[in-house]
């Protein structure tokens, strides 16, 4: 049914009602708001690591590696290592969200600024956020199931034949079209086509129904346990995402032996060096990464690592912890499993491109491919068993961010608003807050077609609230009118100008003045060439037409330059310029910092990823500086409550509740008792000293990070 298997099927309904099963059994536990929005704070450390693990750990995340791989060679595991170096800092960060002792990152907002308002804009900014994520993610996990149950032409329906059809047109109109043969019908057909993007692939399950049955499972299991049931569910997810990462490589590894005549993991890896382009094992690997420049990636990871830190469901992972080294031991812990199975995922991708790349182009068709090809082949529902692993890779970071959504709108935006109910009408709220955030990420995801290209969107988001959560937290100095002031201007620069002005002013898209692009680049890399390079070379000079000599044959294991170019760039527009019917259209989001800069400098002499850089420095830059400014021009507040937070960040969690509730207490009677906790004691900053468990932790996990780059160059290596 569907093309998949009887076997299949019960795979996919055992982890469903699984699923339904822990959400049930964790509802009987909720008794209060800290039970559903945060498991009771009671979470040790098996389920601490498998939470953290989970919930940064979705379906794009694994399935997206694969392709990117299967695309860019080595380079495309390394844009998925991009919060690396930013993984030991967890260590340090993992404790401030659990000695909040709050429920929310909203409340910490309300509590530090003394402003519900404040708390109410950055709690719908993030639920806000954590909709398009969910979409995001449903998104990738439907295409991707869809893709594993492609039918065959042969049961295509007239409509879908007739659609196929024009798929195919499209294609040869394209292939003609580079060679600018097309004669003017030719050329309006093909402009009708490319604004219809027939489909050329048709799955047997319908993306609304399979999108709804998907969330519905999140629905039952985390509307009604709360975030008990998600951390519950997060075990088993983890486990299955485990299996997700190393299910296909067998299979692959054992077909290429039995295609190439090698015997085991030495056999294959040797095949897949002999029949990989040389280029895939350096970095930056293909054409498509050389924007990933040594200076891009330290911006992006600064960035990332101080807009991660803002999401409301950082503080929803590492405050269900029972104390804070174990949030420590978790969140860190969690997060590396993600870095090592990015490698995993890497292996698959190279695996899939020996023995896919001469009948697949389009990368993200390759898992699905591979998918049906490998496991399919082999029966026992293991197809089946691959689609659990995927609903589970999507359910982990869904139910979580689910939660988080829920306690900000019922805490932060619905509270204020109707006071005084009871602890039943608010975890009530929570559950309808949860349903309305997953039925919005089902309408989303079944609405845009494009959605997954908001995706580098998101890694700027939260620089909108990022200052003010940073300053508010570690710098006594900083106020509300600061915090208003920062959030407000990056709210405006940031989202507010760059999706307005283009509806405002229509005609920027189309006119020159905004079309602006970088120039060519001819770049050239080194590297060792391999069979596949020498048959490559091979056809190349077979099919030379070009002036000038052909170039030199090669030879394995022979030094060789490749030079490539890269084509020019839009500056101003975030999805950059396509040409429909002659016109030039500027796409996506409009960059006005990088338009104001090129009124006085030549950006189009410039890397694409210098402008990005300029563009990404801003982002990081602004807030903090609009914060600063004011706040040292404004007066801050030393109410009892904002000087209670501080002391309370001081103090270390306690596992007994009661214990701990005496400690703060303490703190609260003689606070000038924790100043001793702070590296400048006499100034306004809180940095906090470093003791034992600090250090040590930090450099263990510099080491895991130094083990994340060992493990990726002896995979790059092995066998060659």
């Amino acid at each position: 049914m569907f093309g998949l298997s009887r076997a299949d099927w019960i795979f996919i309904a055992v982890y469903s009602g699984l699923m339904v099963a822990l959400g049930l059994a964790a509802m009987r536990r909720v008794k209060n708001q800290e039970d559903f929005f945060l498991g009771g704070r009671r979470f040790g450390k098996f389920f601490q690591i498998f939470t953290a693990f989970s919930q940064s750990t979705g379906t794009d995340t694994a399935v997206g590696t694969i392709t990117t791989t299967y695309r860019d060679g080595a380079g495309g595991i390394c844009s998925h290592l991009i919060l690396l170096w930013a993984t030991p800092l967890y260590w340090l960060t993992a404790p401030w969200y659990r000695r909040m002792r709050v429920l929310t990152l909203g409340d910490f907002f309300r509590e530090r600024y003394q402003s519900r308002a404040l708390a109410m804009f950055y709690s719908l900014l993030a639920c806000f956020g954590m909709v398009i994520i969910i979409g995001l993610g449903l998104k990738a996990t439907c295409a991707t199931i869809r893709g594993v149950t492609l039918k065959p032409v042969s049961a295509l329906t007239a409509s879908e034949q007739a659609e196929y059809a024009r798929a195919l047109r499209l294609e040869t109109l394209s292939e003609e079209n580079n060679q600018s043969s097309l004669n003017a019908g030719e050329a309006a057909e093909l402009q009708t086509l490319q604004l219809e993007k027939p489909r050329r692939e048709f799955s047997y399950l319908n993306e609304t129904w399979l999108a709804w049955a998907i969330v519905g499972i999140v629905f039952v299991y985390g509307v009604a346990g709360g975030f008990e049931a998600a951390v519950w569910t997060n075990a088993v997810h983890g486990v299955l995402i485990l299996v997700l990462s190393v299910i296909l490589i067998p299979f692959g590894i054992a077909r290429l032996d039995a295609l190439n005549g090698g015997r085991g993991l030495l056999g294959a890896a040797r095949v897949v060096h002999e029949q990989l382009p040389g280029r895939f094992f350096s970095i930056p690997g293909s054409a498509q990464n050389a924007d990933f420049t040594w200076y891009f990636i330290v911006v992006l990871s600064v960035m990332a690592t101080l807009n991660v830190a803002v999401q409301s469901n950082q503080l929803t992972a590492n405050a269900s912890a029972r104390d804070e080294f174990t949030a420590r031991v978790g969140f860190m812990t969690g997060n590396f499993m993600k870095r090592f199975c990015t490698i995993l995922w890497g292996v698959v991708g190279l695996l899939a491109y020996a023995l896919y790349s001469q009948e697949i182009q389009n990368s993200d068709l390759v898992w699905g491919h591979a998918t049906r090809d490998l496991l399919g082949a082999a029966g026992f529902g293991l197809v089946g068993l691959m689609i659990a692993c995927l609903l589970a890779a999507f359910h982990s970071t869904a139910g979580t961010l689910m939660i988080s959504a829920s306690s900000l709108f019922a805490r932060n935006v619905y509270a204020p608003l109707v006071p005084g109910r009871s602890e039943a009408h608010y975890i009530g709220v929570g559950r309808l807050a949860g349903a309305g955030v997953l039925a919005a990420a089902a309408l989303i995801c079944i609405a845009y077609d494009t959605i997954v290209e908001m995706l580098k969107f998101f890694w700027e988001y939260n620089a909108i609230v990022a200052a003010s959560f940073w300053c508010g937290l570690k710098w006594r100095r900083a106020t509300r009118a600061g915090a208003w002031a920062s959030i407000l201007t990056a709210f405006t620069l940031f989202l507010v100008l760059p999706a307005g002005l283009p509806l405002v002013f229509p005609k920027m898209r189309t006119s020159a003045e905004f079309l602006a692009t970088t120039k060519e680049r001819v770049m050239t890399q080194t590297f060792t060439a391999t069979a596949r390079d020498v048959e490559n070379r091979r056809r190349e000079i077979e099919n030379w037409t070009g002036p000038g000599r052909p170039p030199a044959p090669l030879h394995v294991g022979e030094t060789a330059v490749r030079t490539f170019t890269l084509p020019p760039k839009a500056i101003y527009w975030a999805q950059g310029i396509r040409e429909v019917g002659g016109v030039r259209r500027g796409e996506g989001m409009f960059h006005p910092e990088l338009f104001l800069l090129g009124r006085f400098f030549d950006l189009t002499q410039n890397p694409n990823a210098l402008n990005e850089t300029i563009r990404y420095t801003y982002k990081i830059v602004l807030p903090f500086l609009v914060l600063i400014v004011v706040s040292l021009f404004t007066r801050p507040d030393d109410s009892r409550e904002v000087q209670n937070l501080f002391v309370r960040m001081r103090v270390k969690v306690r596992p007994d509740a009661a214990e701990d509730r005496r400690a703060v207490q303490a703190a609260y009677a003689d606070p000038d008792s924790t100043r001793s906790a702070l590296l400048f004691p006499h100034s306004s900053f809180e940095f906090l000293k470093w003791d034992g468990e600090d250090a040590a932790g930090f450099l263990a996990g510099c080491g895991l990070a130094l083990a994340v780059i060992g493990g990726l160059y002896a995979v790059l290596h092995f066998g060659g």
